[in-house]
């Protein structure tokens, strides 16, 4: 078994700081407006995970095995880790992972700085890579530092959205009545068909519930019931909750699960999945201010952008110079930059900080100009810097784009301009397209 390092709450998200619009209130850090989540139960629960990733993904149709495949060029299961990560009452997170795979874990595990994480050898079934990450836990493997927890969380690498309020009602549940999974109402009615291929029976929806991920267990219920599993189960059996019933005698809870609780199975589902996460990382636009800028233009431009962004948030100021510590940041999650002529100086802070890590961060650097004084030709040589950093912004995950505001027109053409280019702006933050990256674009 390899451990991982060790780690208080998950990946470090670091970066640019920003001061206040001035006149602004000061604003909450991002991970102080989120709510301190609650311990499991009236005293302090040792609760570890257990992720089963040793699947070939014969379903996906696809070389890779699913759980490595990449959605906006990072591994699912770095997703999936992610999520139980950000719990911070998850003390240890064990992955079942095949041996010729163990390297390719290795590097996912070091390149997005996921913590906490043991890996141990997969079995042939996903049961027994599950009993591997259970005996793991139990200290049956030679020099484990890992300790037995009171719960222990089964879930699917390739489920990668799953919420911490979830987790917390699956543990408390699972503690009170030994085991505990999450179900969603059937979508499809279920048939049994008869030997020659005709239906037999259908049963009926109301009264039936799909069985989801993720499961808790009291350790000692689950870690029991696999000890005492016949082969035929960890061959062909693929419900937790059934072989704590079986074997342990212990009647599972059922909890309502969320409907992002969806497992990728099929190659559609990498671009559903894709489509999630970007929808996700778009909540949130940071508009970069130089103080040096004419404020009519940017203020106008802001407006344009709520218009056409209204379920976005949208924060201003300018750059600090010191104090760059996420921690003190408001925008710690931030994503998404619009830049008025401070753009290297925030590209620069991106490089240094680890924002863009997990996440693509698109950058857009936004170019007022009167083009009546200044030819469209003479204004994009100024700006083929931009094109020329692009590729190497790109590497380090950060999409920069450009973009020109055509500021000499009369008043409805420049209304048309702006919100043109808030439609713009909207579409790359939307799309993240790699194609675009370092295009000079003209509003």
């Amino acid at each position: 078994m390899e451990q991982g390092p060790p780690g208080a709450s998950g990946p470090a998200e670091p970066g640019p700081c920003l001061s206040a619009r001035r006149g602004a209130e000061p604003a909450a850090s991002a991970s102080s407006l989120r709510a301190a989540p609650a311990q499991p139960g009236s005293h302090p629960i040792a609760v570890a995970a257990v992720l089963p990733a040793g699947g070939c993904g014969e379903r996906m149709g696809v070389p890779t095995p699913k759980q490595f495949c990449p959605v906006l060029e990072r591994p699912l299961i770095s997703y999936t880790l992610q999520a139980l990560e950000r719990v911070y009452w998850i003390k240890d997170i064990v992955v079942a992972v095949t041996r010729e795979n163990m390297g390719v874990m290795r590097d996912i595990i070091h390149k997005y700085q996921h913590e906490r994480i043991s890996l141990v050898e997969a079995g042939e079934t996903r049961h027994r890579s599950i009993f591997n990450g259970l005996k793991a836990l139990a200290k049956d493997q030679p020099d484990s530092q890992l300790s037995k927890p009171e719960v222990v969380i089964i879930h699917d690498a390739v489920r990668p959205f799953v919420e911490e309020d979830v987790l917390f009602n699956i543990v408390t549940a699972a503690k009170e009545h030994g085991a505990a999974g999450a179900i969603r109402p059937l979508v499809s009615t279920v048939i049994s068909p008869s030997a020659d291929g005709c239906l037999d029976h259908s049963l009926e929806r109301a009264r039936h519930r799909a069985s989801e991920m993720p499961q808790a267990f009291q350790f000692n219920v689950i870690f029991e019931a696999y000890q005492q599993c016949s082969d035929h189960d960890l061959e062909f059996g693929t419900e937790c909750l059934h072989l704590a019933l079986k074997y342990s005698h212990t009647k599972a809870k059922l909890v309502e699960g969320s409907p992002d609780l969806w497992k990728v199975t099929y190659k559609r589902d990498l671009y559903a999945a894709e489509s999630i996460i970007k929808e996700r990382i778009s909540h949130e636009i940071c508009v970069v201010m130089d103080p040096k800028e004419d404020e009519e233009p940017v203020e106008s431009l802001l407006k344009a952008l709520k218009n056409e962004l209204n379920d976005v948030k949208i924060e201003s100021g300018e750059l600090c110079q010191a104090g760059r510590d996420i921690q003190q940041s408001r925008l710690a999650e931030c994503y998404n930059f619009v830049c008025m002529n401070e753009t290297w100086k925030l590209l620069n802070m991106l490089e240094e900080s680890n924002l863009s890590i997990l996440y693509p961060v698109v950058v857009i650097s936004v170019n007022f100009s009167d083009l009546k004084l200044v030819p469209l030709s003479q204004k994009m040589e100024s700006l083929m810097w931009i094109r020329q950093s692009a590729k190497e912004m790109k590497k380090r995950n950060i999409l920069l784009y450009g973009l020109i505001i055509d500021y000499s027109q009369g008043e409805q053409k420049l209304r048309d301009s702006l919100r043109e280019g808030a439609i713009i702006i909207a579409a790359l933050i939307k799309e993240r397209s790699s194609g675009l990256v370092g295009q000079l674009m003209v509003a």
